[in-house]
């Protein structure tokens, strides 16, 4: 089974829409490995999206501070979902990072509009709800880099029964 790693961002938890996103996953089979509230500090943030994401290298300081900042406007949660494919299929139901591109039935299409120029003109990063593992190296790193290995959890759900060999 392959796992990524989600991020629910402030203006997700802020909305009180976590319910429903991880609803969605977990309807689609995905199964919650692991899971926390965070408070993440500047440093982590940037080892998460520069060390990394590479984020400030690919888009510049500019876009790089206003992303920090707005994921310390409050509290996230970060999880662990694990299944067949996670990485890319958790991807495509999230949907492309600027919301207003986001295709309906995405959760980015489905609860976020702004664009990348409306978030600038603000000074604020793109609130576009979660953060999803761009490719599986990338998962990897980035579920080292929050969670422990006794902070994983495993278990056997009932749509593993139906995915997995006896």
């Amino acid at each position: 089974m392959e796992r990524t790693l989600v991020i629910l961002k402030p203006d997700c938890v802020m909305r009180g829409i976590t319910g429903l996103i991880l609803t969605r996953f977990e309807q689609a089979g995905f199964k919650i490995i692991a899971m926390k509230m965070a408070t993440p500090d500047y440093q982590q943030l940037y080892q998460h999206y520069e060390g990394i994401g590479t984020l400030k290298s690919r888009k510049g300081e500019e876009i790089f501070e206003s992303q920090l900042a707005s994921m310390q406007d409050g509290p996230i949660i970060v999880l662990i979902l694990e299944g067949v494919e996670a990485v890319g299929t958790v991807r495509k139901m999230v949907g492309v990072t600027e919301p207003k591109n986001a295709l309906p039935g995405t959760i980015r299409g489905d609860f976020a509009h702004v664009n990348y120029s409306s978030a600038a003109k603000i000074g604020r990063g793109v609130a576009n709800i979660v953060h999803a593992s761009a490719d599986k190296n990338e998962a990897k790193s980035e579920i080292k880099h929050w969670f422990n290995d006794n902070e994983l959890f495993e278990y056997q759900t009932v749509h593993e029964r139906f995915t997995q060999p006896k």
